[in-house]
């Protein structure tokens, strides 16, 4: 007979949040990672939005200030492109974010061995396993891109009010700093759930036995 639990989504959510408030400072060192990454990428380009402003606003004292604050520009730019150093520099910092996410969790799979086999020893499906596995992370990630989106914004704003001053907000791009929110959100939500498909997947695979026989 096929084993079956049919559980409301809204208690799958109740029971991934549960396990991270379990292992609160597991979680949050996982989630660090991906504030610092998520972080970085928005302040990158929350700071190239603000300098493309300032671009904008024209004049010989606002291309003074871009050319001393690094920024290749030239008289006749009406735009600002990320530099191929800054580019690589984010994607690595989302590499190395990706990379801390999968061991991260293949640790967690590793202290929950009992408990993966008890669920599955009640009747646990593997969907259910992989659907708790993937809502943990998308928590995890939900919470860590939008509090690391908030402070590269904060930062980049900084930075730009000391490079710039004033200028800075003259022609401030406020729909161009939303979008790069919500892209470095979406962006971070995504690197966290790809971070946890191998762990869940070899999590939801596990025979309930071979579980229970793990000594802690």
């Amino acid at each position: 007979m096929e084993r079956l639990v049919a559980l409301p989504f809204i208690k799958s959510i109740e029971i991934a949040y549960k396990s991270i408030r379990v292992r609160f400072f597991r979680s949050l060192i996982t989630t660090l990672s991906l504030v610092l990454a998520v972080a970085f990428l928005c302040y990158v380009q929350a700071g190239n939005n603000i300098a493309e402003g300032v671009l904008q606003v024209g004049g010989e004292s606002a291309f003074r200030a871009l050319t001393k604050a690094g920024y290749d520009v030239q008289p006749n730019d009406m735009s600002i492109g990320g530099s191929a150093k800054q580019r690589w520099l984010v994607i690595l910092s989302l590499l190395v974010c990706v990379v801390g996410i999968v061991n991260a969790q293949l640790m967690a799979v590793t202290e929950r061995f009992r408990e993966i086999g008890t669920m599955k020893c009640l009747g646990a499906l593997d969907r259910f396993i992989m659907r708790l596995f993937l809502l943990e992370a998308f928590m995890q990630g939900l919470v860590g891109s939008c509090s690391g989106a908030l402070i590269g914004i904060i930062f980049a704003i900084l930075s730009s009010f000391f490079l710039f001053g004033t200028m800075a907000f003259a022609n401030f791009p406020f729909l161009q700093i939303a979008l790069t929110m919500l892209t470095a959100t979406a962006i971070g939500c995504f690197l966290s759930l790809v971070g946890v498909i191998y762990p869940a997947f070899k999590a939801a695979r596990m025979e309930p036995v071979e579980a229970m026989r793990v000594e802690e």
